[in-house]
């Protein structure tokens, strides 16, 4: 197997995630009002949870991969397509959140019969909210977990080629931390299952997946 530089794919990796940070932090804008900002900044609160959450996951993600190369001192070309291919699904994720803060803003309008009693209420509130909002929250969703799922498979690509690993110690390291990420990978999959009959409680529940 041929074995690669790993100082390019960290630049370039590097370069990927601050670009996505960058982008993600442009979706906030400055409400076009001249008095009374705060209420007009709380209203704006889908924009800055979304923002939140995106930036805990790509921060997530980078150390992740950070202490994943840290352990390896060349890399392969299975590592290299995985490590694209991880990034293909990061950069999506300004679109992704910019799609769910969307729809977070503009919910759906009440109907003026919505029922007197709290359950009636919940029931339609919860129906309106999934026509909405579940296919964005699903979206971003799909986007977060095939991100997840490419970083343990480059983690898992480094464990069954000891030859790159800086020393017998790194492997264990890597299984630690492949743990920590199969259990973020279950997270995401459960808030992705609540997401269609629940979908603003799955959006809470991403915040979980950092």
């Amino acid at each position: 197997m041929d074995f690669l530089p790993k100082g390019r794919l960290d630049a370039f990796a590097d370069g990927v995630f601050a670009i996505v940070i960058t982008l993600l932090v442009l979706d906030l804008s400055i409400p076009s009002v001249t008095e009374n900002l705060m209420p007009a900044l709380v209203d704006q609160w889908p924009v800055f949870l979304a923002y939140i959450i995106s930036f805990a996951f790509v921060g997530s993600v980078w150390i992740s991969h950070s202490s994943i190369t840290a352990l390896m001192k060349q890399e392969t070309p299975h590592s290299y397509r995985l490590t694209l291919l991880m990034l293909l699904f990061v950069s999506l994720i300004p679109f992704t959140t910019k799609l769910m803060a969307f729809y977070l803003s503009n919910p759906p309008a009440m109907p003026e019969n919505i029922g007197s009693d709290l359950f009636s209420w919940w029931v339609t509130v919860n129906t309106l909210a999934r026509s909405a909002l579940s296919a964005p929250v699903t979206i971003y969703g799909l986007d977060l977990l095939a991100a997840s799922v490419t970083l343990n498979g480059i983690m898992k690509s480094a464990m069954i080629t000891p030859d790159v690993l800086l020393n017998e110690s790194a492997e264990d390291e890597l299984n630690a931390l492949q743990k920590r990420q199969k259990f973020g990978i279950i997270v995401i999959i459960v808030t992705l299952i609540c997401g269609f009959f629940l979908p603003v409680v799955a959006v809470i529940g991403y915040i979980f997946t950092s």
